[in-house]
């Protein structure tokens, strides 16, 4: 029988993880959290998730880098913003949400599903012609996804094509898509900011 061990050791954690989501705009506070699970008893969708948003926040606390950008929690997130509003420290745990997924997507770090090919295509596809094309997406989605997600797609696409509402050969593109792109290289931060150090600990919130 294999045995798969399941505890990381603390040399195996990414100490810079918490100071890294830190320094992100609304992760700031992530420091303060009580692991009181206010979060994860209001959150409508945390029966769905395989870590609840307060095992997120502690995982990232604790420097458990792998095991939180390759959640599907982060992607199951619905961005209702109701833990953050009855968060009792403030903490923008959505804002955190995105920043996870962030981080997944440029580092290629997420489980391949649906979800996360339709916000990696979305991005793509904006930053180049300033525009979505509902067509274009869709195939790119399918490439990323698996044949599954294109059969589970095609009747809402063939209704869309049929009221003439897209089109496979037309592309959305604004007039001046660089001067888009030019507002979102501004908006990327240059030098991330320094957070407080904390000692990862060996261990998550439940």
């Amino acid at each position: 029988m294999q045995v798969v061990r399941t505890v990381k050791y603390e040399e195996e954690l990414d100490a810079g993880f918490t100071n890294q989501v830190a320094s992100e705009p609304g992760g700031d506070a992530i420091w303060n959290c009580l692991q009181c699970g206010t979060c994860s008893a209001i959150c409508p969708v945390s029966i769905y998730m395989d870590k609840t948003p307060r095992r997120i926040i502690g995982l990232i606390r604790g420097g458990f880098r792998d095991e939180v950008l390759g959640s599907l929690s982060i992607w199951i997130c619905t961005s209702c913003y109701a833990c953050t509003v009855e968060c009792p420290q403030q903490i923008r745990i959505t804002d955190i949400m995105y920043i996870a997924k962030r981080m997944a997507m440029k580092e290629s770090q997420y489980q391949r599903f649906v979800v996360p090919a339709v916000e990696e295509a979305f991005v793509k596809m904006v930053r180049k012609n300033g525009r979505l094309t509902e067509s274009r997406m869709g195939i790119k989605v399918v490439r990323k996804s698996g044949l599954r997600s294109g059969v589970a797609m095609f009747p809402i696409a063939w209704r869309l094509m049929r009221k003439h509402r897209m089109s496979l050969l037309h592309v959305e593109r604004m007039q001046d898509p660089a001067s888009l792109r030019a507002v979102l290289d501004a908006l990327e931060p240059r030098h991330a900011p320094t957070a407080p150090a904390a000692a990862p600990s060996r261990a998550a919130g439940a």
